[in-house]
């Protein structure tokens, strides 16, 4: 039986994807983003552990509210960092006919990997910069990571939400916004695109662990600013 560690559950979510969702939080995440709002899922070792049966015996509580666009989301921290215990919940979904969707940095991809992906209905996918230089400061990886992983859902044509944090002096200028205007051109596979406002309720968290929040000193975005991106980008929030 395969077994997982799991941060948290939310049972009928409505801003993880499409509908009404059943999300489920992974614990573990090998990125430290100065923006992250969830420190306290980075340990591998937190958490609760679950079977993947567990896991879907709950999602099926939940299938009539889903709807036809509602489903089950694995977000984190980073899912791909369990992803066969992933891919086992996503199969058993699959088999009870629950729409699947990956909320995820597309850090990582392993051939195990690409099986999850062959049973994802849909991916959201964290674009959090759009240069390297900015991904090496402020991530802690390349950004080339990500965007290989996009390459690889162009190809088996999985439909995908483009996200991005807008932090404002950070990421809120209309270069940035230019750029992932290209990425989108680029990929056929992006039909949606959400900006969400960087805020700062995490504070607690980080001061709870003893450690320094690295964005402390930003100030939190602007709700009607971030909307005016969209103009920008070409597309409706």
């Amino acid at each position: 039986m395969i077994m997982g560690r799991i941060h948290s559950l939310q049972s009928l979510g409505t801003v993880d994807g499409p509908g009404l969702r059943f999300v489920v939080f992974f614990q573990g995440c090998p990125l430290r983003c100065k923006c992250c709002h969830n420190p306290d899922t980075w340990n591998m070792s937190g958490g609760e552990e679950y079977s993947a049966q567990e896991i879907v015996q709950k999602v099926l509580r939940y299938k009539d509210y889903f709807g036809k666009d509602g489903g089950i989301t694995l977000s984190g921290g980073e899912p791909l960092m369990q992803a066969e215990f992933a891919l086992e919940i996503f199969r058993l979904c699959r088999e009870n006919g629950i729409n699947t969707c990956l909320d995820t940095s597309g850090c990582v991809l392993d051939e195990k990997v690409k099986e999850l992906l062959s049973f994802t209905d849909r991916v959201l996918l964290d674009i959090k910069y759009t240069t390297e230089e900015e991904y090496r400061e402020n991530v802690g990886c390349s950004m080339k990571k990500p965007m290989d992983f996009l390459d690889f859902l162009g190809e088996k044509n999985i439909p995908v939400t483009l996200r991005q944090v807008i932090i404002p002096t950070v990421n809120d200028i209309a270069e940035n916004i230019q750029r992932l205007r290209e990425i989108i051109r680029n990929n056929p596979v992006i039909d949606k695109t959400e900006f969400l406002p960087f805020r700062k309720i995490c504070t607690v968290k980080y001061e709870q662990m003893g450690i320094e929040f690295p964005f402390s000193h930003i100030p939190e975005a602007d709700i009607d600013a971030v909307k005016k991106l969209y103009e920008i980008i070409g597309t409706a929030p």
